[in-house]
């Protein structure tokens, strides 16, 4: 079976996927959005399931939902990252699959069917919520949807107040944006983020008519020029594992965008080694802050 519609990028040794199929995951910008395909319209759907609990079961309701009775679906997982509990929570959903495993994965193959009342149980249960401890709308999924990661509180802790036209550079919720935009020096600020939900959620959270919206992988966004100020908590992992050159690929846009003299403010564990790439980059750098794990550097092109 050849799968042309598609969530997430599940290994292509465990799953047939035609070139030119259409991606639904929100961390792939211009993807499509489960929530918006008709009930039944989608007559296949392959995906590697998120980790996380909550959110795994509300995209296994909107895939279940949108798949048409009886079409093929096939959705797989590490074993260690919910794998061990797809068979069951399909069950639980009205679908039954067959169970097999590959190469650390769990895979689960079936006839799309679905009991409605859980399916959309699970959908309610994950689906954008305001948070009253964060002050905040958030979802389960997006980066730190249930607290303030610590690196980015003692950023918003050690923020100085800006001035003209800058950019947050994986935005999440917003948080950066409220300390940011208190300045009344700040002309725009550009929030950008991979993930659709944290973009619309940030429609919700920040109030301001200076904010723009890029749902972009920051790597690859264009028409960014000679900005003030660039800030960012730069991811370093990626499908699970450790990898450091999404951060270094972040300082690499940051010291393209930013006009001579404009300033880079970034937070990131302490052990990863941002510091060459800056000096590569930057005219100057300095230690701002050591805390609990964290590191802030301000750097001035």
């Amino acid at each position: 079976m050849i799968f042309d519609n598609l969530y997430g990028a599940p290994p292509p040794e465990l799953a047939d996927i035609a070139a030119d199929a259409r991606q639904f995951s929100p961390l792939s910008p211009q993807a499509g959005n489960l929530e918006d395909s008709p009930p039944g319209a989608l007559k296949n759907l392959a995906m590697l399931a998120p980790p996380g609990a909550v959110e795994r079961r509300h995209v296994l309701g909107l895939a279940l939902r949108a798949l048409s009775p009886g079409a093929p679906f096939l959705v797989l997982a590490p074993k260690d990252k919910g794998g061990g509990r797809l068979a069951k929570e399909l069950a639980e959903l009205g679908c039954i699959a067959h169970e097999t495993a590959k190469r650390h994965h769990r895979i689960c193959a079936a006839a799309a069917s679905h009991d409605p009342e859980a399916v959309e149980a699970a959908i309610a249960a994950g689906a954008p919520r305001f948070s009253e401890s964060l002050g905040l709308w958030t979802q389960p999924g997006v980066f730190s949807w249930d607290r303030i990661d610590p690196g980015s509180a003692l950023l918003i802790r050690h923020l100085p107040e800006f001035s003209g036209r800058g950019a947050d550079f994986g935005c999440g919720l917003g948080l950066l944006a409220h300390k940011i935009l208190r300045s009344t020096r700040v002309s725009q600020l550009t929030l950008i983020d991979i993930d659709r939900r944290a973009v619309e959620l940030c429609r919700r959270n920040v109030d301001d008519s200076r904010i723009a919206l890029l749902w972009a992988d920051v790597r690859a966004v264009a028409g960014l020029d000679s900005l003030d100020f660039v800030v960012m908590n730069p991811p370093f992992h990626e499908a699970g594992a450790e990898n450091r050159a999404l951060g270094l690929a972040f300082i690499d846009k940051a010291a393209a965008v930013l006009r001579k003299g404009g300033l880079c403010w970034l937070v990131a564990n302490r052990h990863l080694p941002y510091e060459a790439a800056l000096a590569r980059h930057f005219r100057e750098s300095r230690a701002v802050a050591d805390e609990g794990g964290y590191k802030i550097i301000e750097a001035r092109k």
